[in-house]
Order: C-alpha cells, then structure tokens, then sequence
C-alpha cells in the first residue's frame, strides 16, 4: 500500500465528495418535494393526474439511474436540448428519489386513522388545515424510517453520475486507476470517503427513529 500517493490524492477525493454531497442534497430535496405532492394526488385519488403518478413510479422505479442519466445526457441532445452533467446528475436523482418518496409519504398517510380526518373537519378545520396540522405530522413521523432509508440508498447511487463526464468520488477513483494502475489506494480512498458521507447520515437517521419511538408519535406504544 502506497500510503504517499494516497496522502497525495487525498485533496482531489475532498473535491469530489463535496460534488458528490451538493448534487445529492439538491436532488434529495426535490426528490422529497417530489414525493410529498405525489403522494398527495394519490391519498386524495385526484382523477387523470393519479394515473400520470402512477406511471411516473412505475417508470423511474423500474429504469435504472443509469439508462435515465443516458437520456438526459446524451438523448435529450438530439432533440436540440443540451444539459450540463451537474444538472442531469441532479434531474436524474430527483426524478428517481421522488418515486420512493412517494410511496414512503403514501404509506405515512394511509396510516394516519380516517376518523381522525373526520374529527378536524366537525371542528371546522379546511382541509387544507386537517392535512397541515393533524395528517402530515403524523404521516411525516411514520415515514422517517423508509425516507431516512431512500436517502441513503440516493446518496449510493450517485456513484453512477461518473457515466456523464461528472467528477464525482467514482470518477476519480476511475481516473486514478486509470493513470497509475494504484487500483488498492483508490478503492481505499474511495470506500473511506462513502463510509465518511454515509456513516454520520445512518447514525442520525438511528437517532432521529429512536426519539420518534419513545415520544410514541406516529409509532404504536407496543413498540
């Protein structure tokens, strides 16, 4: 193990995964906008708009991030639309993510009991209000574990973005191998930076469940 050239390379990795972290924040926040209003048409089950929801889920969750990166970058230039990588990269994210977050949304609400909908409309609250203030807060605490879960499964499929010319983590730990055939440093260098991104991210996730499991908010006091 080359431990020199893995000091030496260490800079370029920092770079990468400052990238890699801001283009997974931004499609990890659209991804979540994504899925909230989603999830929304399908829990009110809004006529022609539910079925355009329902074929977006099923085909970003049954494509790969890869094929759908393909389109955008390379496709979309054939009909005179030209992407820069970051914003494929962030697209590409979105619009997968806001698939899973849809259905970890859509679970929160189905959860939330339909007498409780009931008991803030006889006490005079739109609906608008019984959605902001009694169905999304519960809704919201139920689906931390799987939001918390597709966050992390997001963030891991950012090593992809690499296809379209992005210098990300596993770009350069492909460029590295590539130059200076030192395969051992930079899939070392590689593993550490995903464990240094990831690790903090599961470990509040872990946090975040366990204060939601003893306030009793969203989850059954028998757990």
């Amino acid at each position: 193990m080359d431990w020199a050239f893995i000091k030496q390379c260490i800079p370029l990795y920092k770079e990468a995964a400052v990238l890699t972290l801001s283009i997974a924040l931004l499609g990890i926040l659209l991804s979540l906008a994504i899925g909230l209003a989603c999830s929304l048409i399908l829990y009110y089950k809004i006529p022609v708009i539910r079925r355009i929801v329902h074929g977006y889920i099923e085909l970003s969750r049954n494509t790969p991030l890869l094929v759908q990166l393909f389109f955008l970058y390379f496709g979309l230039p054939k009909a005179g639309i030209v992407i820069s990588s970051k914003a494929c990269a962030i697209i590409g994210l979105a619009f997968l993510g806001g698939s899973y977050m849809a259905e970890a949304f859509r679970s929160g609400l189905e959860s939330v009991e339909k007498s409780q909908l009931e008991a803030g409309l006889s006490l005079g609250l739109t609906r608008a209000q019984v959605i902001r203030y009694i169905v999304l807060p519960q809704a919201v605490s139920t689906s931390v574990p799987p939001l918390c879960a597709n966050t992390i499964f997001l963030i891991k499929e950012t090593s992809v973005f690499s296809a379209v010319a992005l210098a990300d983590l596993m770009f350069v730990a492909k460029d590295l191998i590539g130059l200076y055939y030192k395969t051992d440093e930079a899939l070392l260098l590689l593993v550490v930076f995903y464990l240094i991104i990831l690790l903090p991210i599961s470990v509040a996730a872990s946090l975040i469940e366990r204060r939601l499991r003893h306030a009793g908010f969203g989850y059954s006091s028998a757990v």
